[in-house]
């Protein structure tokens, strides 16, 4: 199916770029491991599915992720239910649908899940997500100071209250101290604090972990052209750092999991969005597009997340170069000046009505947007897998009304 046969705005999935991405990230990893996927990147099912097929599991934090999930082939029992504000409603919604792996935060987290699961009669195992102290070194997901986690500190000195609880097995400890880690020196370093503060947990306590989730911090290009970074000395310098650490981990004792999503699927996406309108009052020339981040970046466009500096491209090349065009800057179709794609880039010889492609968007896409605001039609989701068109669908809002105390409110 060509290209140019499906309406904009459109997201586009390419599931060989997924292999690709599965086979680089498993190369680079330690033998033998785990390896979760985030559906918070991208919860398509049909993205899942390919990810499930490839041996991944999925790293889950809300009903609707576990739904997305399961739709899409993962097995319930290999969940990991993460997340620091799961509700008593959400965990017994969980446990139903089969989960019985949870990331904990806090004691009082434990307490709520050992209290649901009992209730069930459902036995379950949990892991302890350690935040790395202030000094260490690690970076955090946002910058600052991450209030995800128990702090290590703390978890040393009142371990046995985690401890204590037989309802839920405390099967390991689980690591996240790094989002899109800049360089491969910096994804080391944040390993290396990661397995140092679960060496210290054990030596401190006696306690073997059974399973270390090391988290990830595997980066990708977004929004703009570009290849997937490499790690060419993560592995051995991983494997030396558990050989010394956890001297039998090569033979399970313990298991070792890493996760990602963007790595995964950052590559495999692209946006394609039609030129509604060119304007120019002779100091700047404006391109408006039929997609914004009501589509995409909606989180960016916030101050969150990522930074949305997209260089959008032609979908057909024309022949002519950057040099042959003036600086444009790219807008969505929304009334408010935050719909900013790019600024003072150039596009060779744009006409109404021509399609671009915003590469590399696969992860924190359509999902990770402002889809609510302006009521706007959402794009379509394409997945192709080779020339194949797997599927071709698109989300919706809708409201429902809801029955409280027998009444329509």
């Amino acid at each position: 199916m060509s290209l140019q046969r499906w309406q904009t705005p459109a997201y586009v999935y390419r599931l060989d770029r997924i292999h690709a991405a599965h086979a680089a990230l498993r190369a680079a990893l330690p033998g033998p491991s785990d390896l979760f996927y985030s559906l918070k990147a991208n919860p398509h099912p049909d993205l899942v599915r390919a990810l499930a097929g490839m041996g991944c599991r999925a790293e889950i934090s809300s009903p609707g992720e576990l739904r997305n999930a399961l739709d899409g082939g993962a097995r319930p029992q290999d969940c990991l239910y993460t997340g620091p504000g799961k509700t008593t409603a959400e965990i017994a919604y969980a446990l139903d649908g089969g989960v019985r792996r949870f990331s904990v935060e806090s004691i009082g987290q434990l307490a709520a899940l050992s209290d649901v699961a009992t209730a069930k009669s459902i036995e379950v195992s949990c892991l302890l997500r350690v935040r790395a102290e202030p000094g260490s070194g690690s970076l955090t997901m946002s910058g600052r100071r991450s209030p995800f986690g128990i702090g290590l500190a703390y978890l040393l000195a009142h371990f046995s209250e985690f401890m204590h609880d037989q309802n839920v097995s405390v099967e390991g400890l689980h690591f996240f101290p790094v989002s899109a880690a800049a360089d491969e020196p910096s994804l080391i370093s944040s390993f290396e604090t990661s397995v140092v503060a679960a060496q210290r947990v054990r030596d401190e306590t006696g306690w073997e972990p059974s399973l270390l989730d090391l988290g990830g911090g595997f980066a990708a290009p977004y929004g703009v052209p570009g290849g997937l970074p490499v790690y060419p000395a993560l592995r051995d310098r991983l494997e030396a750092l558990l050989d010394e650490a956890f001297p039998h981990w090569r033979s399970g004792s313990p298991r070792i999991a890493f996760e990602s999503g963007r790595y995964l699927v950052g590559t495999c996406g692209e946006l394609q969005c039609a030129v509604t309108d060119i304007k120019s009052d002779g100091a700047a020339t404006v391109v408006v597009l039929d997609a914004g981040i009501n589509h995409l970046g909606g989180l960016s466009g916030l101050g969150k997340l990522l930074p949305l500096r997209t260089q959008p491209q032609r979908l057909e090349g024309t022949g002519e170069t950057e040099a042959d065009s003036e600086p444009v800057d790219v807008v969505g179709p929304l009334c408010t000046p935050a719909d900013l794609l790019a600024k003072n880039v150039r596009i060779p010889n744009l006409s109404t009505g021509d399609v671009l492609r915003i590469p590399n968007v696969g992860a924190y896409g359509l999902t990770a947007s402002l889809v609510g605001f302006l009521g706007r039609d959402l794009p379509l989701e394409v997945v192709l897998d080779g020339p194949d068109v797997i599927s071709i669908s698109t989300l919706s809002l809708q409201r429902h009304p809801v029955v409280l105390n027998g009444e329509n409110r």
